[in-house]
C-alpha cells in the first residue's frame, strides 16, 4: 500500500512503552500510525491531519483524556473524529464519563490485541468508506468540495453515534435475556426495519429468539421461534450458523414470516409485522466471542424500501462484533451465578451431613458428663472427643461463613455494648484449647470499659478465631497474650504469641482465602485456611481493620485489631470473668422427632438424665400420632424428615394445639439463613443447629417450663 493510501491513526498515551505496544498491535493492519505523549501534542496533531480513530489515555499529566477529547470535539475539523478510550480503572463512572466527551468506545488496559486491532479496523473501514462517498460525491453531482465533505462527515459521525449509543445499550445490563433484547433493539431503525437476535444452544441450534420491529414512531420487541420465520429467512440462519459466514439476501421481496406469523410464540402478534409485509433485502450474521459461536443477528429492510450497501454492512458487522462481547459477556455472568449457586447448595447439604453424624456425638459426649466417669483416664478421653469435636464444628461454621459473606448474606445484629464482654466469652471458648496445650495465658484489659458498637456473637467469633491460632500455631509450653486498650477514639486488642511466626513474604496475604502457612503432610495443626479470612471480612464488617505482624519464621506472631469507641457507654452490668452454671431444668413433656436414630436416642437420653419425661420419632407422621395421644410441653423437632419434613410438622401442630401450648424447637442440619426463616414461618419458636448448645437448649426449656407455670398459676 502506497504512503499516500494509507489512513492514520492517532495513538496519545503518556508512557512511551504502552504507545510501544499499540504500534506493534496495530502494525498488522498496515496504516500509518502517529504517537503523542500529551493532549497538547493531540491537539497540534487533529489541526494538521484527517485521523480515522484517535486511540486515548485517561490518565495523563497535565491535561486528561476527558479535557482533551472534550476539545478535540470543539474543533469543526475533528469534531466528528471516532475516540476509543484505553484505560486501566475500571468501574462504572468513567464509561459514562467517556462516552459523554464524545467516545465511541471504552478499553481496559491491558488490552487484548485481536480486541483492540478489531475496534480500530472497523473506523479505518469507515474512514475508507466515508473518502469513498466523498469522491462518488464529487463525480455524481454538482457539489463543491467542502458540501462533499460535510455530506461523508455526517454520514460517518451518524455511524460513529449509532455504534457509541448501541454500545451504551449494550453495557447497561448483564442479565442475558435482557442483552439479547437490547441487541435486537439496538438495530431499528438505523440498521434494519426487522432485527431479529438468536441465541444458540451447544449444538449451535436456535433456542431463543428476540425480534424487533420498527414502525413510524416506536419499536416493539417480541420472542420468536425459528419455525414462524418465513422459510428464505429461517434457511439463511442456518446456513449462517453452520458456516459461521454471514449471508447476505438481495431482492428478497418475500414475507417478513411465515402465514402463521402472530400464532404461539408471539407476545405482541398485533404489533408486529403480518404477512403481507415484504422484505427487500436481508443480512445475517453470526454472534460470537472468544472462538465461541453465541448466536446470529438477522438484519431485513421491508417497508422502508431500503438496501445494503457496503457502508451499511461494514456498521453491521461491527454491532455484531459488539453484541457478541455482550452476549458472551452475559453469558459468563450467569455461568458464575449458576455456579454459585450450586455452591451454595453443595455449602449447604454438606454442612448438613457433616452436622448430623456430629449430633449423636455431642450428646453421647454430654451423656458421659452428666453421669460422670470414676476413673480420670477415661474422663480425659471424653474431653478429647469434646474438643475434637467442637474443633470439627468450628471448621463446617468458617466454611459457611465465609461463603455468606462473599454472598453478603451474613447481616450483622449490632448492639451498644462494653468490649469487655465479648473478650470474656472469646477467651472462654478457646481456655480449654490453651489449657491442654499448658500455654502461659495472660490477659490485660483497662479497668473502665471501652464501650462499642457490635455483635456480640460475631466479633467473639474473631477474637476466638485469633486465639485457636495462637494455640494451635504456638508450641506446647508456649506464651499466648490478649491485650486490650483505647487509644483515644479506639479500641485496640492485640494478640500475640511466641509460636511459629509468619514469612515475610506470607504476611501481604495472610488474610487472603486458602493461605496456609504449614504445608507438611502431617496437617498437624488442621484448618481450612479460611479463618482469618474471615476474621477480616466481619473486622471490616465493623467498620475496624486487622493487621498482622511477625518478625518472621519461629519468632511468633501478633494480630492487630482497631474498632471504634462508642461515645456514650452502653447501659447494663459490666462483663465479669467467670461464666454462670446453667440453671437445672425443671421437669418437662418432651418429644424428641430426628430420622437419624442415633441422634433421636442420644439426645432423649441427656434429657432423661436430666429428669425430663421424652419420647422419640423418626418421621413426620409418627411424630404428630406421639403429640395427639400424649401432648407434650417441648417438641425438638428435625427439619431433613422423610414423608413429611419437619416444616409441614411444625405447622400442624400449630394447627391443632395452637402458638401458646407448647415450644417447638429446629433441632437441623440446615443453618443458613434462608432456613432459620422458613422455620419462622413455619411456626418453629427457636431454630439450633446441630450438634446443639445444651446450655442454650437447658435455658429454652427453663423458660419454657417458667411460661407454663404462670400459665396454670403453679408456684416456682
Amino acid at each position: 500500500m502506497a504512503d499516500s493510501d494509507k489512513v492514520k491513526i492517532l495513538v496519545v498515551d503518556d508512557l512511551p512503552e504502552k504507545v510501544f505496544v499499540y504500534q506493534t498491535i496495530l502494525e498488522e493492519l498496515g496504516e500509518e500510525l502517529i504517537s503523542v505523549q500529551s493532549g497538547a501534542d493531540a491537539l497540534k496533531q487533529v489541526l494538521c491531519h484527517d485521523f480515522a480513530v484517535v486511540l486515548l489515555d485517561v490518565n495523563m499529566p497535565d491535561m486528561d483524556g476527558f479535557e482533551t477529547a472534550m476539545l478535540i470535539r470543539k474543533r469543526q475539523k475533528s469534531a466528528h473524529t471516532p475516540i476509543i478510550f484505553i484505560t486501566a480503572f475500571a468501574d462504572d463512572v468513567r464509561p459514562l464519563q467517556g462516552y459523554a466527551h464524545g467516545a465511541v468506545d471504552y478499553i481496559l488496559a491491558p488490552v487484548q490485541p485481536v480486541i483492540l486491532r478489531a475496534k480500530v479496523k472497523v473506523f479505518v473501514d469507515l474512514f475508507r468508506l466515508r473518502q469513498q462517498v466523498e469522491r462518488r460525491a464529487l463525480e455524481r453531482i454538482t457539489l463543491s468540495e467542502e458540501q462533499a465533505k460535510r455530506a461523508a462527515a455526517e454520514e460517518a459521525n451518524r455511524c460513529s453515534t449509532f455504534l457509541a449509543q448501541a454500545s451504551a445499550t449494550l453495557a447497561n445490563s448483564l442479565d442475558l435475556e435482557a442483552t439479547l433484547r437490547g441487541v435486537a433493539r439496538s438495530a431499528v431503525p438505523f440498521l434494519a426495519d426487522l432485527s431479529i437476535a438468536c441465541l444458540v444452544d451447544e449444538r449451535a441450534h436456535p433456542r431463543r429468539m428476540e425480534c424487533a420491529w420498527a414502525e413510524p414512531g416506536r419499536s416493539i420487541t417480541s420472542t420468536v421461534d425459528l419455525p414462524l420465520l418465513h422459510p428464505v429467512l429461517a434457511r439463511a440462519v442456518e446456513r449462517a450458523l453452520a458456516t459461521r459466514k454471514q449471508v447476505f439476501l438481495t431482492d428478497l421481496d418475500a414475507p417478513a414470516v411465515a402465514s402463521d406469523f402472530g400464532g404461539a410464540g408471539l407476545s405482541d402478534r398485533h404489533s408486529l409485522p403480518g404477512p403481507e409485509v415484504k422484505l427487500k433485502s436481508a443480512l445475517v450474521l453470526p454472534l460470537g466471542a472468544r472462538d465461541k459461536l453465541l448466536g446470529c443477528l438477522v438484519l431485513a429492510f421491508g417497508p422502508s424500501e431500503r438496501r445494503y450497501h457496503t457502508g451499511d454492512i461494514t456498521v453491521a458487522e461491527d454491532l455484531a462484533w459488539r453484541a457478541g462481547i455482550a452476549l458472551d459477556n452475559a453469558s459468563l455472568v450467569r455461568n458464575i451465578q449458576e455456579a454459585d449457586r450450586r455452591k451454595d447448595e453443595f455449602l449447604a447439604m454438606l454442612a448438613h451431613e457433616l452436622r448430623n453424624p456430629l449430633a449423636p456425638i455431642r450428646n453421647a459426649v454430654e451423656c458421659l458428663r452428666l453421669v460422670g466417669l470414676p476413673d480420670a483416664g477415661l474422663a480425659r478421653t471424653r474431653d478429647i472427643i469434646d474438643r475434637q469435636l467442637t474443633h470439627l464444628n468450628r471448621l463446617v461454621d468458617d466454611l459457611l461463613d465465609v461463603s455468606r459473606i462473599t454472598r453478603g448474606k451474613i447481616r450483622l445484629q449490632f448492639e451498644s455494648l462494653d468490649l469487655a464482654t465479648v473478650v470474656v466469652s472469646a477467651v472462654e471458648s478457646t481456655r480449654s484449647l490453651i489449657e491442654s496445650r499448658e500455654h502461659e495465658f495472660k490477659l490485660s484489659m483497662p479497668p473502665e470499659p471501652i464501650p462499642v458498637k457490635a455483635d456480640p456473637a460475631r466479633l467473639s467469633q474473631v477474637f476466638s478465631n485469633l486465639l485457636n491460632n495462637a494455640a494451635k500455631y504456638t508450641d506446647n509450653g508456649g506464651q499466648i497474650w490478649l491485650t486490650v486498650e483505647r487509644e483515644g477514639n479506639q479500641a485496640v486488642i492485640r494478640i500475640r504469641d511466641t509460636g511459629a511466626g509468619i514469612p515475610s513474604d506470607m504476611l501481604p496475604h495472610i488474610f487472603e482465602p486458602f493461605i496456609q502457612l504449614n504445608h507438611s503432610l502431617d496437617r498437624s495443626q488442621g484448618g481450612l485456611g479460611i479463618g482469618l479470612t474471615l476474621v477480616r471480612d466481619l473486622i471490616e464488617m465493623h467498620g475496624g481493620s486487622v493487621e498482622a505482624l511477625s518478625g518472621g519464621p519461629g519468632q511468633g506472631s501478633e494480630f492487630i485489631v482497631r474498632l471504634a469507641v462508642l461515645v456514650d457507654p452502653p447501659t447494663g452490668a459490666p462483663a465479669t470473668g467467670s461464666r454462670c452454671s446453667p440453671m437445672p431444668c425443671a421437669t418437662s413433656r418432651i418429644l424428641v422427632v430426628d430420622d437419624s436414630v442415633d441422634a433421636a436416642n442420644s439426645l432423649a437420653m441427656v434429657l432423661r438424665l436430666e429428669g425430663h419425661d421424652v419420647r422419640t420419632a423418626h418421621d413426620g407422621h409418627s411424630a404428630l400420632e406421639a403429640a395427639h395421644a400424649i401432648p407434650p410441653e417441648i417438641v425438638l423437632l428435625d427439619i431433613g424428615l422423610p414423608n413429611m419434613d419437619g416444616y409441614e410438622v411444625a405447622r400442624r401442630l400449630r394447627e391443632h394445639r395452637g402458638k401458646d401450648q407448647m415450644l417447638v424447637v429446629a433441632i437441623t442440619g440446615y443453618g443458613r439463613e434462608e432456613d432459620r426463616l422458613r422455620s419462622e414461618l413455619a411456626g418453629f419458636d427457636h431454630h439450633l443447629v446441630k450438634p446443639i448448645d445444651f446450655d442454650v437448649l437447658r435455658r429454652l426449656i427453663n423458660r419454657c417450663t417458667d411460661k407454663s407455670r404462670d400459665l396454670h398459676g403453679v408456684p416456682n
